[in-house]
């Protein structure tokens, strides 16, 4: 009689074996495509350098390319997939920066911009936190660079376009406002805080795909105990990165003076009496829809924890409007480091 148990165990190593195969063939797929793609439009710049009439026929040259193309070979070479692989080699030009991770559907998304800062950062980005495709495309959607790059100077535009969002403390991960259109809930507050809470709770991946690197999901609700008193925080996370809870409370209207005092309360009472050995201090964020800039600076005045405040919108924002403010705090840095090199 067959030993099931050994029977189980040899299925369970076959299937196993066959599991790290395919990743294992995806993966080499993925990357054959990818580098197949790079070198077709690596021949067709080849080919336009050499021809004498290049900006007459550029785009004549796409046009006949993907029509031929599509008859010998099928699908994957519409006009805009064969303008794609021109412009992938024109901006990666060295086949060695090409990420082993990120998939050809990823380098089209990206490839929609222009801006190689932002083409960067998402590259980078991608590689870093694994993110599929249509997590990418969201992200892009919410104008995650530009949202980062308004609250640094130019140096620091450059570095998060060159390295990603690196985090080393709660600064780095704090952006405003924070984008919440996930929740599907109307922009006018008709709704209840609890509400905000239960949409964010329903669609938790997404949240922490907003808040960005790091973040495991604790509780909702955390009860708190003191003199007799019931209090609750609305979400808590812990970031494993920044060894750290993370404590957010979630405001349907502006951010009081109150709010803030509540969640200083709240993370002196994590200090003694939830963290342990190995964590480092917790950090709060209380979100609003509003804040009011003195109300927010008199309050934080004197808090040696580290508290913070931050907007969110239920709407995509402007890419566009945010991408000429990053492009005007780039220019004013230029000016100013011409007028001190003039002075000298």
């Amino acid at each position: 009689m067959m030993n099931n148990t050994g029977y189980d165990s040899l299925v369970e190593s076959i299937g196993s074996l066959l599991d790290s195969a395919r990743i294992q063939i995806a993966t080499t797929v993925n990357s054959i495509l990818v580098q197949t793609y790079w070198k077709i439009g690596k021949y067709i710049v080849e080919f336009e350098q050499d021809g004498t009439q290049r900006a007459e026929y550029g785009s004549k040259l796409l046009n006949r390319l993907a029509k031929d193309l599509t008859i010998r070979y099928g699908k994957g070479f519409s006009r805009s997939n064969v303008y794609n692989m021109r412009k992938f080699y024109l901006t990666f030009p060295k086949v060695q920066t090409l990420s082993g991770f990120l998939s050809w559907s990823h380098y089209s998304e990206i490839l929609k911009t222009d801006d190689l800062m932002e083409i960067s950062f998402y590259v980078r980005e991608c590689e870093t936190q694994r993110w599929s495709v249509r997590e990418l495309r969201r992200q892009k959607g919410t104008a995650l660079f530009q949202r980062f790059a308004l609250s640094k100077d130019k140096e620091g535009i450059l570095k998060l376009a060159n390295q990603g969002i690196d985090v080393q403390k709660p600064e780095d991960i704090i952006h405003d406002p924070f984008v919440l259109e996930f929740t599907g809930l109307p922009e006018l507050p008709t709704w209840s805080e609890k509400t905000l809470e239960d949409a964010i709770a329903n669609n938790l991946s997404m949240f922490m795909l907003e808040l960005g690197k790091g973040f495991a999901f604790v509780g909702r609700q955390f009860h708190i105990i003191l003199g007799g008193r019931h209090f609750h925080v609305d979400l808590v996370f812990y970031n494993v990165i920044l060894k750290a809870y993370c404590l957010i409370e979630l405001k349907k209207d502006g951010v009081q003076h109150e709010d803030i005092g509540q969640m200083n309360l709240y993370l002196n009472y994590f200090k003694h009496e939830v963290c342990t050995e190995g964590d480092n201090e917790p950090f709060g964020i209380v979100l609003g829809a509003e804040r009011e800039r003195l109300t927010v600076q008199y309050a934080l005045e004197g808090i040696n924890n580290q508290l913070f405040v931050s907007r969110y919108q239920l709407y995509l924002p402007d890419r566009d409007a945010l991408s000429r403010e990053v492009f005007r705090i780039i220019e004013a840095h230029k000016k100013d480091s011409q007028k001190e090199s003039l002075s000298l």
